[in-house]
């Protein structure tokens, strides 16, 4: 086809489409534009624009930002807090007649389409900004990689479609509101999307206070973002700087500016900064908090059927997620973790914090940081279960015997009650244990042992003080183990693996694996007279529409509110008369309970005040039972053993005094004596006054008591060939 020919073929279907989109099909004089519209079907077609995808922001107690996630870095901002010179300058470079055009601008489309078909390629675009957003709406809007090429592709079918679109969009909205939709769909490069992300990302202000450099930079920007983008070196920002230019000139040539204010500008460097905008837990100051948070949003069915649903729903933000976490108790957590634990040490300590009758997570805190790019950090949620990140988590120990002293209580035990402990402690047959299924759960070939710690008769105050093994097997064989886990579930017990627990006969030594969110909570149903309330970290959502969703306590009565006097009132000697006696007590009404596990594969504390719950745990994340906490150096100090009251108590006090700083004491509920005091057998009970649940032992912090009872389990012995029945 000779050039002459082209160019009429180009010219008259050119004039054919601008025609059908520039001419109203009414009356007798529209008959043939009408043809042309039919022929063409340019009839508006209304598109689509489902919401632009927005950041996501996590809140603490107190309203202050501690994380935010987006798949799009965006903020959408109205017109009105975008400068005006933003506007002028993005208008004269991508379409200088906005303003005065309908959904194409008739001049500029026709002078592409004719150089388009004489080239015999598309070699020019012509779109204007209304046809620009409609691009960036399908782009958006793609849910494959086939359907962004097809948004993509250089054919005049896409053109067509676009164009029907822009149509609609020109009738739905006016100019003002098109341009404001344009400026926060578009993307700018540096992985900024929208004006105002753009605006902080390059220069550290918001779009309301862009200059005239700033705003020419960033009008730019938009016409080849991937290649300017000042992210990906010297030469894509020399580019930009040219590109920023070229707009400047514009603006000066349509008299939008002064040549001299252009010039002025031009003398500017690019000033790029490359703002970082956090995403995600990894960049959050409370990373492990974070991620508990993440894993409810996305386990919760309100927003979505289906996880993938809940992660689309998650990606597309916009939300506001208001949560449970404390400042004050969060920097005292993490500030006694530190004093104690390095992040270079081999061993990993973990605290929780939960609020007795809330379950309110208040703080969530690790020995490490939390992340995959440096040294030191792990990548995995140390403080929860596999439901919120976590993995496998730590044997629980001697904190797991608390569910037994719970169980012999309600079954009508008084604290002065007692059994004689011997040196070991031998199940008489394989059904002397049961499990919650009827079968046999007893090991007549295993013994169990007090490595440290004398037998005799024990009460449960003493036998609980001095965490004796011998006595707590003993115990769980009269109450019944499958009584003892019942007491345990009720409270939320579980493994952090999220399989079954193991009901075995050891099972009151603590040889499930559990987390310091779990058995914080546990705990803190004592502290709450028996409620057990699940752990909660969201109080509120806001969604893009502005609609709340509230998050209240699940609390559940568990406990006869006397047992659980009871049980606090036994525990809080285990800090004046017992194993924590070298750390001591708070100066306020406390309890808890050291754990150690056989072998001091992990050891931890847990323990309560009427307002706070906290448990620590502290272990070797390559393997617990393979590296032991023998002979090790932690925070700087030599350990032959770590025990409960060696690291895991004294974090778990320092925690608590800081985090409790300005609220008053508050006093447990009297035991009632005439229930539980007293023993019904021939006994020597150990004798004290209530109020001993408030004294301070006066030993020096840095010599803790190191007589927590070592718990024994052979199924853990890496050694063994052959696995003893019943475990």
């Amino acid at each position: 086809m000779s050039g002459v020919l082209r160019l009429v073929v180009a010219a008259t279907a050119a004039g054919v489409v601008l025609a059908a989109l520039a001419l109203p099909a009414v009356g007798g004089s529209g008959a043939a534009v009408l043809a042309g519209t039919d022929m063409l079907n340019l009839r508006p077609a209304a598109l689509v624009e489902p919401p632009l995808p927005e950041k996501t922001t996590v809140y603490d107690a107190e309203g202050h930002q501690i994380a935010q996630f987006y798949a799009q870095d965006r903020k959408v901002v109205p017109l009105a807090r975008i400068a005006d010179v933003m506007k002028t300058a993005i208008v004269a470079i991508e379409d200088d007649r906005f303003y005065e055009h309908g959904a194409i601008d008739i001049e500029g489309t026709a002078r592409a389409m004719v150089k388009n078909l004489a080239s015999g390629n598309i070699s020019q675009g012509g779109s204007s900004i209304t046809q620009q957003y409609v691009k960036q709406v399908l782009l958006n809007s793609a849910a494959s990689e086939k359907e962004k090429n097809a948004t993509l592709e250089a054919s005049y079918t896409r053109k067509l479609k676009e164009l029907r679109h822009a149509m609609a969009v020109e009738q739905k909205y006016t100019k003002d509101q098109i341009l404001e939709r344009y400026l926060n769909i578009a993307y700018f490069g540096a992985g900024a999307n929208g004006v105002e992300s753009a605006a902080r990302r390059f220069f550290g202000v918001s779009a309301a206070d862009l200059n005239l450099a700033q705003a020419a930079t960033l009008a730019g920007a938009v016409q080849d973002p991937n290649t300017t983008s000042p992210d990906r070196g010297k030469q894509a920002r020399d580019l930009l700087l040219r590109r920023r230019n070229v707009v400047l000139d514009r603006m000066a040539g349509l008299g939008r500016i002064t040549q001299a204010e252009a010039d002025a500008a031009k003398a500017r460097k690019l000033g790029y900064k490359g703002v970082k905008e956090p995403n995600g837990c990894q960049e959050s100051r409370y990373p492990y908090f974070c991620e508990y948070v993440r894993h409810e949003l996305l386990a919760d069915p309100a927003f979505g059927g289906t996880r993938r649903q809940r992660e689309q729903t998650f990606a597309l933000g916009g939300l506001k997620i208001h949560t449970t976490l404390d400042p004050q108790a969060q920097q005292a957590a993490e500030a006694a973790i530190k004093k104690r634990v390095f992040a270079s040490d081999r061993a990993l300590a973990a605290e929780a914090l939960v609020e007795p009758g809330t379950g309110e997570i208040k703080a969530m805190a690790a020995s490490r940081r939390f992340g995959t790019s440096g040294k030191n950090e792990i990548s995995y949620n140390a403080v929860a279960d596999k439901a919120h990140g976590g993995l496998a988590g730590f044997q629980a120990g001697s904190t797991f015997k608390t569910f037994t002293l719970i169980t012999a209580l309600k079954q009508g035990m008084k604290i002065d009650d007692g059994i004689t402990a011997g040196a070991g402690y031998t199940a008489p047959a394989y059904s002397t244990f049961k499990n919650c299924a009827g079968g046999n759960a007893g090991d007549p070939s295993w013994t169990v042992t007090n490595d440290e710690g004398s037998p005799g008769f024990k009460t449960l105050e003493t036998g609980t003080w001095d965490s004796v093994n011998t006595f707590f097997m003993e115990l769980q064989q009269r109450v019944g183990l499958c009584r003892t886990v019942e007491t345990a579930r009720s409270l939320g017990i579980k493994r952090a693996d999220g399989t079954k627990l193991r009901e075995v006969e050891t099972f009151t030594l603590g040889i499930n694996e559990s987390d310091p969110v779990t058995v914080a909570a546990a705990y803190a149903a004592i502290a709450a007279r028996g409620t057990y309330c699940a752990p909660l970290a969201i109080t509120s959502v806001t969604g893009r529409d502005g609609k709340a969703t509230d998050y209240k306590p699940r609390c559940e009565r568990e406990l006869d509110p006397e047992v659980a006097d009871a049980t606090a009132y036994v525990l809080s000697g285990v800090l004046t008369h017992g194993t924590m006696r070298g750390v001591g007590g708070l100066g306020r009404p406390a309890a808890g309970k050291t754990g150690t596990t056989d072998g001091y594969a992990s050891a931890w504390f847990a323990g309560f005040t009427p307002d706070l719950a906290g448990a620590v745990s502290i272990g070797d994340p390559r393997g617990s039972q393979r590296y032991k906490l023998t002979g090790v150096t932690i925070g700087g100090h030599y350990y032959g053993s770590v025990q409960g009251a060696s690291l895991p108590g004294p974090i778990w006090k320092d925690t608590m005094t800081a985090a409790l700083r300005g609220v008053a004491p508050a006093r447990f509920t009297p035991v009632n004596m005439e229930r539980f005091g007293g023993c019904d057998e021939d006994c020597a009970p150990a004798r004290r006054d209530q109020d001993d649940a408030t004294a301070e032992a006066p030993l020096d912090d840095d010599e803790p008591f190191l007589g927590d009872e070592v718990d024994q389990d052979p199924f853990l012995d890496e050694e063994a060939t052959e696995e003893p029945p019943g475990r």
